[in-house]
């Protein structure tokens, strides 16, 4: 791992210790650039430096990187009217995958067989398009979308809700997780563990690098309908299952709020056809 790499871990981790909340964090890197989060470091008591630094060395031997807002590598569509959710991101596995086109997908971890059914045939029609399958880790359709994608070929980017000091390779993961098509993303300091309020900020990272939300399946409560609702609220193109008689409640509720219905994989696969190829990250135009 380069100088330089290890020396983006130590001012992502300087920005958690100093600054704290990503609001702040993301002010300072609006105002000031990187120089001002290089400012904070030297004014660090020793003991907190030695800590940051042996922090920032442990994370690089784990092959942890960190990407901070107003690097060229950090992806401006994670930038909405000035402002970063996330101006902090560590991350594992290909960078590449960060600025690549992909889809993002969410459902419930307590999914119905058929909505397990078609999350894979989602993944499957988002990755033979050559786009990246975005979704979190939690299993159900998360873990079905990014297992499809894998498995076909494609390469996908995992969201955490959680610091990587909590990631581990799941068992379901073991025989496909492959370093070159996986990127796994965390906006968190490493040592945070899950907690409610992180998995629903983590789903602004899902809908806010993809071209699209994908809704498998949603409650008429809970963390999917909150990321239909927030993608739609920042005028993302949500695109929701619509399984006719057996429709999920929350599936319903983003419908009626504008999200646009998918009946089948087929009409999946005719939007995302439709796609810009030569105009870098773009939303999907609907047929509407």
């Amino acid at each position: 791992m380069s100088q330089r790499k290890s020396d983006s871990i130590f001012l992502a981790l300087v920005a958690f210790e100093t600054v704290r909340t990503p609001a702040r964090i993301d002010a300072v890197l609006r105002e000031e650039g990187l120089p001002g989060l290089e400012e904070l470091a030297v004014g660090l008591d020793d003991a907190t430096t030695r800590a940051c630094r042996q922090k920032a060395a442990e994370l690089a031997d784990r092959g942890i990187y960190a990407v901070l807002r107003g690097e060229a590598s950090y992806p401006e569509m994670l930038i909405h009217k000035g402002k970063a959710s996330a101006p902090v991101l560590f991350c594992y596995g290909n960078s590449k995958l960060l600025e690549a086109d992909g889809v993002g997908m969410c459902g419930s971890r307590a999914v119905s067989d058929l909505g397990l059914k078609a999350a894979v045939a989602c993944g499957e029609e988002v990755s033979s398009r050559g786009l990246s399958v975005i979704s979190g880790y939690a299993k159900g359709v998360d873990t079905a979308t990014h297992l499809a994608a894998l498995r076909v070929g494609g390469s996908t980017v995992i969201v955490l809700a959680e610091g990587f000091d909590h990631f581990r390779i799941k068992k379901a993961f073991a025989e496909d997780f492959d370093r070159d098509r996986v990127l796994v993303v965390s906006q968190f300091p490493p040592t945070q563990p899950w907690l409610t309020h992180a998995a629903m900020t983590r789903n602004r990272i899902i809908f806010g690098l993809g071209r699209a939300l994908v809704v498998v399946e949603a409650g008429e409560r809970g963390g999917t309908l909150a990321a239909g609702e927030g993608a739609i609220r920042m005028g993302r193109t949500v695109l929701v299952l619509n399984f006719g008689n057996d429709t999920p409640a929350g599936n319903r509720i983003l419908l009626e709020k504008g999200g646009f219905p998918i009946p089948s994989r087929e009409a999946l696969g005719r939007i995302l056809d439709k796609r810009p190829r030569d105009k870098g990250p773009a939303q999907l135009t609907l047929p509407v």
